[in-house]
């Protein structure tokens, strides 16, 4: 007998709702939030755009820094060699254009540009203008 009371006691502890609880999907002042799947944030500018993408997904951190050479140029030097000799960054990141900034290091690029070749044409032009917000 004791155990089927300690039973329904639990039961009904459990069940028990609180007052203050909010429903799933509903705030504290009781308006619903809604979420899309795969939502991001969108960025302020291009530049910022391809700030994030250069140093996430891109994978671009990995090989290439702000002011100097690492594996691969820096982003200076990229912008810089491309405004001076009026290459197509975007072009060139598609898979369609050779290397104009240091070709010896293409082979350990060439790995990236899937990545690059997977994304939007606002993804590359955001990368772009970050390159060319950086260069000298």
């Amino acid at each position: 007998m004791k155990k089927v009371l300690f039973i329904a006691a639990v039961l009904v502890l459990t069940s028990c709702k609180k007052e203050s609880q909010e429903p799933f999907g509903k705030t504290t002042e009781g308006t619903t939030e809604t979420y899309s799947e795969g939502e991001t944030a969108k960025a302020a500018t291009p530049e910022a755009l391809g700030k994030e993408i250069f140093e996430g997904k891109g994978n671009c951190l990995s090989c290439h820094q702000v002011d100097q050479k690492v594996i691969g140029p820096s982003i200076q030097e990229i912008g810089k060699t491309y405004k001076d000799k009026k290459g197509d960054i975007i072009t060139f990141l598609k898979g369609n254009a050779d290397p104009i900034v240091d070709p010896s290091q293409f082979a350990v690029m060439k790995t990236n540009i899937p990545i690059t070749q997977a994304m939007s044409d606002e993804e590359l032009k955001a990368l772009e203008a970050y390159i060319y917000s950086n260069s000298k």
